[in-house]
C-alpha cells in the first residue's frame, strides 16, 4: 500500500495534467451562459415601459409606435433611399450601380428612431435588440431576403469600437434576426476608421476603401453563396459597399444588406 500510495501522483498535480486551467475556464463560461439564459428569462417576463412613447406596460417598442412611426417608405433597391412610388433605384444606383444587390432600411434616420438607436448603441441599453429586430422583421421582403442566405454577416466593429463600447450592435441584432445563420467571424475589419458621421461623404469613401477582408481560411464559405450584411445605420453606404466589394472579391453570389434606419 506505501509503494502504491507513493507511486500515485497527488491530485492536485493529476487535475493539473489534465488541464485545470482549462476546466475553470469551461466551468464559468457554463456558468455565465446558465445564469444569462435565466436573466434574460425573467427580464422577458416583466413589464417594461415603450422607449418611444413611455406608455407602462408595454414592450420596449409598443405596437402603436411601430405603426405610427415604423410605417415602410418605397426606397431604392440597392441603397435604400426614398423614391418616388414605383421607382425601383434611385438616380445614383442608375449611374453608378453598387455592389449590393439588394438594400432594405426599415425606418428614416430622424424621430423617434434615432434616439432609440443612440440608447442601443451608447447607452448600454443592448436589450433593445430584440424590438429593434422586430421593427426590421416588420419590413417587406425582409424576411424572404433572411430565408434565401446562405449566412448573415455583421458588419464588424474594430477592436478600440468594441472595447469602448461593450459588444456589437449588429452582432446582437443578426443574432434576433437569425441566429442559426449569423456568422461573426467570417467577415473581418483590418482597417480602424474614424466615426462616419464624423465625415463628408467623399472621406466616408476613402476611409473604408479596403477597410474589411474576408477570413482567408474561410474563403470557400464565400464563394457563390448568398449573403446578407446586417448593421444599425446607414449614411453614405461606404462601409457596407466597401464590405460587399471584399465578399464579391471573395466569390460570393448575392449580397443584401438590412439597415434599421437610413438618413435621408
Amino acid at each position: 500500500m506505501d509503494g502504491f500510495a507513493s507511486a500515485a501522483p497527488p491530485w492536485d498535480q493529476w487535475w493539473g495534467g489534465l488541464g485545470w486551467s482549462w476546466i475553470e475556464v469551461a466551468s464559468s463560461e457554463y456558468i455565465e451562459s446558465m445564469l444569462m439564459t435565466r436573466f434574460n428569462k425573467l427580464l422577458s417576463a416583466l413589464p417594461s415601459q415603450c422607449t418611444v412613447c413611455h406608455t407602462w406596460p408595454a414592450e420596449s417598442i409598443c405596437e402603436d409606435c411601430i405603426d405610427r412611426f415604423g410605417q415602410p417608405l418605397p426606397r431604392c433597391r440597392t441603397c435604400a433611399m426614398p423614391v418616388p412610388d414605383h421607382m425601383e433605384q434611385c438616380g445614383a444606383c442608375l449611374a453608378e450601380p453598387p455592389l449590393l444587390d439588394r438594400c432594405l432600411a426599415a425606418v428614416s434616420y430622424g424621430y423617434p428612431w434615432s434616439g432609440v438607436i443612440g440608447r442601443y448603441k451608447f447607452r448600454e441599453q443592448p436589450g433593445l435588440a430584440d424590438a429593434l429586430a422586430l421593427l426590421v422583421r416588420s419590413v417587406p421582403w425582409v424576411e424572404p431576403v433572411l430565408e434565401a442566405a446562405d449566412v448573415v454577416l455583421p458588419m464588424p466593429l474594430s477592436t478600440h469600437r468594441l472595447q469602448h463600447r461593450g459588444f456589437n450592435q449588429a452582432l446582437l441584432l443578426a443574432r434576433q434576426l437569425a441566429p442559426s445563420k449569423t456568422d461573426s467571424s467570417l467577415l473581418v475589419r483590418i482597417k480602424d476608421t474614424p466615426p462616419q458621421s464624423s465625415l463628408k461623404r467623399a472621406e466616408r469613401l476613402a476611409s473604408v476603401t479596403h477597410a474589411f477582408k474576408v477570413d482567408p481560411q474561410r474563403r470557400a464559405a464565400v464563394r457563390n453563396a448568398r449573403l446578407v450584411l446586417i448593421d444599425d445605420v446607414m449614411t453614405s453606404g461606404a462601409s457596407l459597399f466597401s464590405a460587399a466589394h471584399a465578399l464579391r472579391r471573395a466569390g460570393a453570389a448575392h449580397v443584401c444588406a438590412i439597415v434599421i434606419a437610413r438618413t435621408e
